[in-house]
């Protein structure tokens, strides 16, 4: 037990990654000690949290009027500061142990495109909910720290992050974005463009945790040679009865496409007008692919065939900001050039 105590105690450096979908946080030497959804649950009339993280997704759909369980940050920004200042303090807490002792130093990963106000309420959330200092880190430098990328090498290297709410789009060169473009369609927008799809072409009314999983079991970036199909269960939107309906694995990407091609475009956007240098650092390098988003079936194939580059999806692409943030925090003085200046 004292043992216990002693390592909560000495716990003085916290890594987060602050995503709209899940947080995940980082402590030196323990690695990656928390990964939950990015939901808090509030009991409107009294204006009290009542669950954060697992618990609070779990109600999501399934509250009663007087609880609303939602997603405090949207498009990788922080929406609702209340609730991201509790579910930070929740976090903070969980990760240092009841008996610790000191404010630890916090480190966010937040999208390249922050505006200096977005900036701002991150650094004031994280010190209202107990961070001694709070430093900022550009996600897709951490995801391509995390990922392995020498990201001081002089040679350029092209990361796509495709997380929750944003999809951030960058080169990196001698530790810094030398082009970026950061896009708010991802891994939510993908969602509900699956629930329309399904909504229009099926009648049945699906739920955003249901149209994740369909993403997940059955999504491809590119129509598959083989007929796989999903039994989904929602509510008819003609008698309002529940329902199980057989879905086309190649209908949801169909449902996805256009926003997949946005993506695509973002890349494009990047490549355009950059020194002949680094775009021919990146047809040698190729593109890396990071984030949940990366995990989406055959999205590097229809990368490589929309840009004619070479595309490979990085070794955990949902650990690679948070692992990215861990080297940085547990490296501070060689990294200190790469943070975002407050």
């Amino acid at each position: 037990m004292a043992e216990k105590i002693r390592r909560y105690m000495l716990i003085t450096k916290i890594g987060i990654d602050l995503g709209t979908a899940n947080t995940l946080v980082f402590v030196p030497k323990r690695g990656v000690v928390i990964n939950e959804p990015t939901v808090v649950a509030i009991e409107q009339n009294l204006g009290q949290i009542l669950a954060v993280g697992n618990e609070a997704r779990e109600m999501l759909g399934r509250t009663p009027e007087n609880i609303v369980a939602h997603r405090p940050l949207k498009d990788g920004v922080i929406a609702d500061y209340r609730s991201t200042e509790a579910m930070l303090k929740y976090f903070i807490s969980k990760a240092s142990g009841r008996f610790n002792i000191l404010k630890p130093e916090i480190m966010v990963a937040v999208p390249a495109g922050i505006t200096s106000t977005e900036r701002r309420a991150v650094v004031e959330a994280s010190q209202k909910a107990g961070a001694k200092r709070t430093y900022l880190l550009k996600e897709p430098i951490a995801a391509a720290i995390g990922a392995g990328v020498p990201v001081a090498s002089a040679r350029g290297n092209l990361i796509v992050d495709i997380g929750g709410g944003t999809s951030e789009v960058a080169i990196i060169s001698l530790g810094g974005i030398v082009a970026a473009a950061s896009l708010k369609v991802a891994g939510n927008k993908l969602d509900q463009a699956i629930q329309r799809g399904v909504k229009k072409k099926y009648n049945l009314a699906i739920g955003e945790r249901t149209a994740e999983e369909i993403k997940i079991a059955i999504g491809s970036a590119l129509e598959q040679p083989k007929d796989e199909y999903l039994e989904v269960k929602g509510s008819d939107l003609i008698n309002g009865l529940p329902q199980t309906v057989k879905i086309r694995a190649d209908d949801i990407t169909l449902f996805m496409e256009d926003d997949l091609l946005e993506i695509i475009k973002a890349i494009k956007d990047v490549l355009r007008g950059i020194p002949p240098e680094l775009a021919s650092d990146i047809i040698d390098q190729g593109i890396f692919l990071s984030g949940g988003g990366g995990l989406l079936k055959n999205l590097d194939k229809l990368i490589e065939k929309k840009l004619g580059i070479k595309c490979y999806v990085a070794e955990e692409p949902l650990l690679n900001v948070i692992q990215g943030v861990g080297t940085v925090l547990s490296h501070l003085g060689s990294f200190k050039q790469i943070l975002i200046n407050r």
